[in-house]
């Protein structure tokens, strides 16, 4: 589905449909916000590192670069952090633009209209708040749901047996498959990194190799040189993740069924991986929260690799509503818990917050069967 121009009866059913969704979040108490399209560039590479660069557009006015929004989560998470007091409830809706890879046809700007809810005070209830907000409003579209959780997962990774370093690494690339699934086939080896650097560390000649190359040239030091090999050296001696660990990694992420079949399996994992009690009580909690707005957990499915692939700054719950027969197209609506997200843009002070997005005109063109 591309973006293009409308007119006429056809943007008045868009605007009719944008105000509908706006106002079912203002009804739940929201307040309406609109952040700046432009945002520093500096904040979200913070967040991402230089990956975004892929998924956004960047622009500069010759002195600070910019990006145009990726999505409202962010900006308004900033201003929350600012001036905001717990609890909070905000609504938007406008045009968020987003960089595409060669042959994907999905629009390269499209409306989002979203909800974002602040509140600590009960986060599984906030949860299923959202979520039933955002199912509430896609409910006449034919949509199928994923939910997931990206904490499991997370407090997994923290159980590990290994380095600091290790874990953070880990963590780090939990929402990048292919680079999460590398990492682990590397520390799961032992002497998995090789080369005549290391040697040269472990007999203490790397200056000398350093000198004996020739003219120095690039950025880092000599001392951040032999500090990064030493590193290296640190880390091929360190013992490898025992299998069982891997082999738990491996049952999270397969991890499939009714959320209450899963609440089942993951209480079974639990067993042997006290690590994970924490996790197994709030996806407990999660679904008896669920069941108090009138959504049955036993008619929702979960993945435990759901997630994985969107915004890094989901950290817990995650769902998404998407039109099965129509895999052209993107996920109508979506959303999830970012408690760590809030952390860092509040400057080490957090607030427990979830929120959802849904994309109208997708949902329009659905329920008009024009798509």
């Amino acid at each position: 589905m591309t973006l293009r121009a409308l007119s006429g009866a056809e943007l008045d059913q868009l605007t009719e449909e944008q105000a509908r969704i706006v106002a079912s979040f203002q009804a739940a108490g929201a307040l309406r916000v609109e952040p700046p399209a432009l945002l520093p560039a500096s904040t979200l590479l913070d967040l991402y590192g230089e990956d975004i660069r892929a998924r956004a557009f960047v622009t500069s006015d010759g002195h600070v670069e910019h990006m145009l929004r990726p999505d409202f989560t962010v900006p308004v998470v900033q201003q929350h952090m600012e001036v905001g007091a717990e609890p909070a409830r905000y609504a938007y809706c406008g045009p968020v633009w987003r960089r595409q890879n060669s042959g994907i046809t999905t629009a390269l700007e499209f409306t989002q209209a979203g909800f974002e809810l602040f509140d600590g005070k009960d986060v599984a209830a906030a949860d299923a708040e959202v979520f039933a907000l955002i199912r509430n409003n896609v409910a006449n579209a034919g949509l199928s749901v994923a939910t997931g959780d990206i904490g499991i997962l997370l407090a997994a990774i923290d159980g590990l047996s290994t380095t600091a370093a290790r874990r953070n690494a880990l963590r780090r690339h939990a929402w990048r498959p292919a680079r999460f699934h590398r990492l682990l086939v590397r520390f799961s080896t032992k002497g998995s990194t090789k080369g005549d650097l290391l040697d040269a560390a472990r007999g203490g000649r790397v200056e000398q190799l350093i000198a004996d190359a020739g003219t120095h040239v690039g950025l880092r030091s000599v001392d951040d040189i032999v500090t990064r090999i030493d590193r290296l050296v640190e880390e091929d001696d360190t013992a490898p993740i025992p299998q069982s660990e891997i082999d738990l990694l491996a049952a999270i992420l397969n991890l499939s069924g009714s959320c209450v079949e899963v609440l089942g399996s993951l209480r079974a994992l639990a067993a042997n991986a006290p690590f994970l009690l924490d996790a197994s009580e709030r996806f407990a909690k999660r679904l008896a929260a669920l069941s108090a707005v009138g959504i049955d957990p036993a008619d929702l499915p979960f993945e435990g690799s759901y997630g994985r692939t969107s915004m890094e700054y989901y950290d817990g719950f995650v769902f998404g509503f998407f039109a099965a027969d129509r895999p052209d197209l993107p996920v109508i609506a979506s959303g999830g818990r970012y408690d760590a997200l809030t952390r860092v843009l509040g400057g080490g002070r957090g607030i427990p917050a979830a929120g959802g997005i849904i994309r109208p005109q997708a949902l329009l063109a659905l329920k008009e069967g024009t798509c």
